[in-house]
């Protein structure tokens, strides 16, 4: 079967965030568990819940590459439509609260440095992350709950004979649909990107005047803040966007398929954030990228290939030293 534009750029899509974003989320799990049994602080936790919630979106959504690549048709098993839909939109909403509470943080780690280091507890950002997944679960099963509201109707598609997924709805469904998702938008989207908003930009106005800071870890800092700003607009704006035309239009718009696929791409640009974030992670990229080069090295000279710009034998600078004594 012949996959429409569209689906090829959604499938495009997918695999992309999923190629990128599954190796690397996987790298910074394991260097954030390592950081938390050893010396926990709560941006590694959150770090920590950001990058599960994101490696739980990965693991689904090859679900929805196999739709994509279907143009659009859903051919599985009808339970793992709301299953997944539900564990993607989930995954959405987790970062918009993870993203938020390490703006907050960060803020407060630079508006007020000494009274936050004596009151600050690992324990309050696990608290924060039952918290924040208990409000995605529970905002989140509205996806679940739609699918099958309302199939006793006569004039409904019994789910199980549908071949589209979380995309047909009644006039009884949507009724109820469309006022959450303006809710999601408001409490999930809105509300996070104010805070987000405010903490950000108060920290770089206060980043800007410390004279005591290296320029570059200030610019690093701004970099990271402004990184995540354009991430939590650009990713999850478009998406939250639909819910507001839809409760306008008082129907759910075609077009929402295409705006969360920012949201999809979110999951490949958060392990960008958490380089920045985390000196324990940059610490293991450098360790990672320095075995990959060794290995090239070896590889490189069991070939008996001259490879002098990554000075592959010792036995040649040797060679080089006796020569030279030689002389």
């Amino acid at each position: 079967m012949e996959i429409q534009p569209n689906s090829q750029v959604v499938l495009a899509v997918y695999i992309i965030s999923f190629v990128i974003g599954l190796p690397a989320n996987i790298l910074a799990l394991f260097t954030f568990i390592k950081k938390v049994r050893q010396n926990p602080t709560p941006v590694d936790i959150l770090l920590l819940n950001l990058t599960v919630s994101d490696l739980v979106f990965l693991v689904f959504l090859p679900f929805r590459m196999k739709e994509a690549a279907d143009d659009m048709k859903w051919n599985m098993p009808y339970f793992l439509c709301p299953l997944s839909g539900y564990i993607f939109y989930i995954g959405i909403y987790n970062s918009t609260f993870f993203l938020t509470a390490i703006s907050v943080e960060r803020y407060l780690g630079v508006a007020f440095p000494i009274k936050y280091k004596l009151n600050r507890r690992p324990r309050n950002a696990v608290i924060f992350g039952f918290v924040a997944w208990g409000i995605s679960m529970a905002h989140c099963s509205i996806v679940y709950i739609m699918q099958y509201y309302d199939h006793n109707n006569k004039t409904a598609i019994d789910p199980n004979e549908r071949d589209t997924c979380y995309e047909e709805f009644t006039s009884k469904q949507l009724s109820i649909l469309l006022p959450v998702r303006l809710e999601l938008c408001i409490v999930l989207f809105c509300v996070p990107l104010v805070i987000c908003s405010f903490c950000y930009i108060n920290f770089i106005r206060i980043l800007s005047r410390l004279p005591n800071i290296s320029l570059r870890k200030r610019n690093r800092a701004i970099g990271l803040a402004v990184g995540t700003m354009l991430v939590f607009v650009v990713c999850f704006g478009p998406y939250n966007l639909s819910h507001v035309v839809g409760y306008i239009n008082w129907k759910s718009p075609t077009w929402r398929k295409n705006a969360v696929l920012t949201s999809t791409f979110n999951m490949c640009l958060d392990p960008f954030i958490y380089y920045f974030s985390s000196s324990a992670l940059r610490s293991t990229f450098r360790n990672l990228m320095r075995r990959m080069v060794d290995r090239l090295r070896l590889r490189c000279c069991s070939r008996a290939f001259y490879c002098p710009s990554l000075n592959c034998t010792d036995a040649d600078e040797r060679t080089h030293t006796s020569n030279d004594s030689s002389r």
